[in-house]
């Protein structure tokens, strides 16, 4: 199978690459293929001529989206439709990387994938924009809280915070489902491999707020997690330009309904990686 990754520099597409090991794996960062120029993204998929387009390209800067909306809009929306145009031509499905922020954020039980979209945000509304590019044989992968090895991150933030052993405000009224980026691009090779397409909730299980994630960053560490302070998101100063979804746990449904076993917890990993980290 030839598989063309976007955004293959990111966090999320540098696993990707790893994941497609034994594929025939193209991969593309921004210098090698910009969604937003049309002919190129033709071009490149028409050269490619790959089985599937594992689009992971994005613009994910949330208060950067808020700040530029048409920006947001020209990346997540309409560089989803060329690649979606360039994969239709050249005979390839496209599996789409979405987020949690499509939803509003404000009930208490987890979303499942086919429940109500209502983005608070421009980034939630360009990812969901994004969706609406897609064909009813691709795949749509919304996905939330992503950390790992690359790139940056809250896992490395909160790392960097923790050396310098000052005191730590994280909010703690905003809940979401921590997902590791390694887990979450073997579970997309499968989705890949098995040509599922449709809506699939993709995250590590558990969930947690900021405020308490941060404490158990700390705590893995060897770090007092009692220097992290919770904060409410109406008192942090200066105020976050983009509203955050106070409660966006995915219920991974379509998974488990489907019969694929879900990704593991999110404490196990995160000790892995806060010990990869900090070695």
């Amino acid at each position: 199978m030839r598989v063309l990754i976007t955004g293959a520099a990111g966090q999320l597409g540098r696993e990707l690459v790893d994941a497609f090991a034994g594929q025939d794996v193209v991969a593309a960062d921004r210098s090698r293929l910009d969604v937003v120029d049309r002919d190129a993204v033709l071009a490149g998929c028409l050269e490619v001529r790959p089985d599937v387009v594992v689009h992971a390209a994005a613009f994910t800067d949330v208060d950067g989206c808020q700040a530029a909306p048409d920006t947001a809009f020209a990346v997540n929306a309409v560089g989803t439709r060329h690649v979606a145009q360039g994969a239709r031509m050249a005979g390839a499905a496209v599996i789409y990387i979405s987020t949690d922020y499509v939803f509003a954020g404000d009930r208490r039980e987890p979303y499942h994938e086919w429940d109500d979209t209502a983005p608070a945000s421009a980034y939630g509304r360009s990812k969901l924009a994004g969706e609406h590019e897609l064909s009813p044989g691709d795949t749509i992968v919304r996905t939330s809280w992503v950390c790992g090895r690359h790139g940056r991150n809250f896992v490395k933030t909160m790392l960097r915070l923790a050396s310098a052993g000052n005191p730590v405000s994280v909010v703690d009224d905003q809940r979401g489902a921590p997902t590791f980026a390694d887990d979450l691009a073997v579970m997309i090779r499968r989705l890949v491999m098995e040509r599922r397409t449709g809506r699939f909730h993709v995250t590590n299980q558990g969930s947690t707020t900021w405020f308490d994630f941060a404490r158990e960053i700390f705590a893995a560490a060897g770090h007092d997690p009692s220097r992290v302070q919770p904060v409410s998101t109406a008192q942090l100063d200066p105020p976050r330009l983009a509203p955050r979804p106070a409660q966006s746990v995915l219920d991974n449904a379509a998974l488990r309904l489907s019969g694929i076993e879900l990704l593991r917890d999110y404490h196990d990993p995160l000790e892995q990686l806060v010990k990869e980290l900090s070695g």
